[in-house]
Parts: structure tokens; sequence; C-alpha cells
């Protein structure tokens, strides 16, 4: 059939029924608001997010930094100014916590990956280090390089301390933070609290539902409807019975809706697990799973040993001119073992002369003692071929000669 041999159909408006112009929503436009999130929410204002970086910079910050230095004998550690003010008090207003911690959060958070220092110097020693705010820093390409560029003004980075993880593929001195990666994530977790919050308050859901036969004119007023309730259904007495017209209502429970219900938590779950594999974190720092030890001290040889090296390199690279000193966090200290398990391996490397008496006294946290700063070993562990070597072995045969 051609086009002008067909009929010409006109589509129709939406037919209601009676019983749908009649129906009233269960969610008015204030509740709405209140169960939708609305406007961007700062990855810093995120909880599971905020959760999982505090952790992360707690845990870097945690740690003490050894200034050490190569000698023919192994890697010692040094006790001097220059160690004192990186591992105690950097500059006048923070400690080494505080210090630390600001500069993971800037690489995980604020700084996408990046974070500065500026080494203020008196009299050519290390006076301060001030850690600079993110949003007063950007970096700008220059040639091969790049210049630091501080509210506004331009600097050789030769003269910061920039500390970087995750390099750019498209310039390798600058880092990439998560912001584009959680930005979604973000939003969803957001949506879910509001959703929770609102769910909590019942704003949104009526315990039961009334049907009414007839005084639609009545009904159809918000007064109208506040009039009918209270006059029937309005009571000031917990468990006192409605009284109600046998003809003129229908009351119909509506069953309690629950979180699971609305699979918020499965979603939240997801979401929180979709944030720890971002910013690397076990599960169960952001409350998923129980803790596993083995997980604890692989994250911590991995992901955090990964951010210290990146702050050791960057602080040995700019503050020390001796190519056989360099700054290390002692990571060791945050490996997962229980004291039993502790003393075992202590005493083990203590008998075989790998360790001093008052070196697992510390690993211990216990106070040295005077005489175990010498290196022991049992007299029975030396080489297979020096058996008959041995003192008393010798003795023993004259004797019996």
């Amino acid at each position: 059939m051609s086009k002008k041999g067909r009929k010409q159909k006109v589509r129709a408006e939406p037919m209601h029924t009676q019983e749908q112009r009649n129906m009233v929503s269960l969610c008015n436009l204030d509740v709405w608001e209140d169960i939708i999130c609305s406007g961007y929410t700062p990855l810093s204002q995120n909880p599971e997010i905020v959760a999982a970086v505090n952790k992360i910079a707690s845990i870097v910050s945690s740690m003490t930094i050894h200034l050490m230095e190569n000698t023919d004998n192994g890697d010692i550690r040094l006790k001097d100014e220059l160690a004192k003010k990186i591992d105690i008090n950097p500059n006048p207003y923070m400690t080494r916590k505080t210090f630390i911690s600001y500069i993971t959060r800037n690489l995980l958070l604020e700084g996408d990956g990046n974070s500065v220092v500026y080494p203020k110097t008196k009299n050519g020693l290390i006076d301060e280090l001030i850690p600079l705010p993110a949003n007063s820093v950007s970096f700008v390409p220059d040639g091969f390089g790049y210049k630091i560029v501080y509210n506004g003004i331009y600097y050789d980075p030769s003269e910061f301390i920039h500390v970087v993880i995750n390099p750019s593929g498209s310039y390798p001195w600058k880092g990439n933070g998560y912001r584009v990666a959680l930005k979604d994530i973000a939003k969803n977790l957001a949506q879910a609290n509001e959703t929770v919050r609102g769910f909590m308050q019942s704003k949104w859901k009526p315990s039961v539902i009334v049907k009414v036969d007839g005084m639609v004119d009545e009904f159809a007023s918000k007064d109208g409807r506040t009039k009918l309730l209270n006059k029937y259904i309005e009571s000031n007495e917990a468990g006192e019975p409605w009284m109600i017209p046998a003809e003129g209502f229908d009351v119909v429970t509506v069953k309690p809706l629950s979180l699971t219900d609305l699979a918020i938590n499965e979603n939240v779950t997801l979401d929180k697990k979709t944030v720890a594999a971002i910013l690397d974190v076990p599960p169960f720092v952001l409350g998923i799973g129980d803790f596993n030890a083995d997980v604890w001290n692989n994250w911590i040889n991995t992901r955090i040993k990964d951010i210290c090296g990146a702050i050791e390199q960057e602080l040995t690279r700019n503050l020390l001119i001796s190519p056989t000193r360099y700054f290390k966090f002692n990571c060791r200290s945050l490996m997962a073992y229980d004291i039993e398990k502790l003393s075992r391996v202590g005493c083990d490397n203590y008998t075989r002369g790998i360790m001093k008496g008052n070196e697992v006294r510390d690993w211990l946290n216990l106070p040295p003692e005077d005489g175990l700063d010498e290196l022991v070993i049992l007299e029975n562990y030396i080489p297979v071929g020096m058996i008959g070597d041995q003192k008393k072995l010798i003795q023993g045969g004259d004797d019996n000669g």
C-alpha cells in the first residue's frame, strides 16, 4: 500500500481510569528531596573514601623514619640533627605524624598523585619542611621537564620536594590521582547514604493504606484528608483501637520494607569493595569481611611500602648530599605478628648470632639490658668439617686416651 493510500492515524492521548486519576503518590516533593542526593559531593567528604585514605595516611605516618648510612659492615642507623628534624619535628607546627599524614593524603586525594614540600634552609642547613596546599600548586611542562607554579609564581622543581605516585603517561614527572575513578562510586555511596537516612526516618512509606469509598471532593485536598484522619483514625494513646465506619473505610496494612528489600546493602558492599580495590586497601579496612593477618602483611609489603618508597626516595634525593646516606621507613614495625611468634623468631636469631639480645628486646618493646650488646652463638653451630675440632671432644679424647 502506498503512503497516499494509508489512512493517517492520530496518536490518542493517554487514557486514565477513574481509579488512576484518584491515586495519590506516596512520596511527595519534600520527601523526594530528602532521599535524593543532589549536587556534587567532594571525594574528601565521602565517608568510605575518607576512611580508606585516612587509614593509609595513619599507617604511613605511624612509622619512624630512619636516616641510614652504607658502611663496609652493613647499613647502620644515624641519629644526628637531620635525622631528628625529619623524624620528630619537621617544622614548628607539625610532628612527623601530621607531616607525613598530610603528604600521604595529598598524594591520594587533593593533590591527585602529587605532594609538594618546601625545604626552608638556615645557614645552609635544613630548618623547616613546609608542605604546600594542593590547591595552591600546579605543574607546567617546560621542554623535557616542568616548572612548579605556587601562588602564580614559577619555580624550578629542584627548589622543592615533589613526591609523586602513579606517574602520568603523558608527563612522567607528574602523578595521577583517583578522582576520575572514584567520582561515580562516591556519588553512588552518597545516594545510598541519603536513601538509608530517609528510610530510617520513615518519611516516604506509610504503615497503612486507607481506601475510602466516595467522598472524592472531601478527600481531594490535603486539608480534607487531614480532617478525615483526625476524625476517624488519629489517636493519642498507644494501642488504642481505631473507630471507623464499617462501610466507609478499608484499612490495609503495608508490610514494612527493609534495606534488603531495597538492595541497598548489596550495592553499598559492592561500592565499598570497588573503593577498596581502587585505593588498594584490604576490604576489611572498610568494614567488609574479617581481619586477615596474611592479607594485612602483604598489604604492608606492597601498597604501603610503595608509598613509603616514593617519600623516602624524594627526601633522599633532595635533602642528602652524601651518596652513602638515605632515608628509610621502619615498615617492619607494622607487621602483624603475635608476641609468641615474634619471641620465637627473635630467640632463634639471637642464638644463631644474627641479632643482638637488645635488638630482640627492642622487637618486643622492652628496654635494653647490660651484657646483651654483642652477637653470641651456641658452641655447636660450626661447619660440618670442623666437628672434630671442638675443644670438648678433643679434651674428652685425651682423657680416654
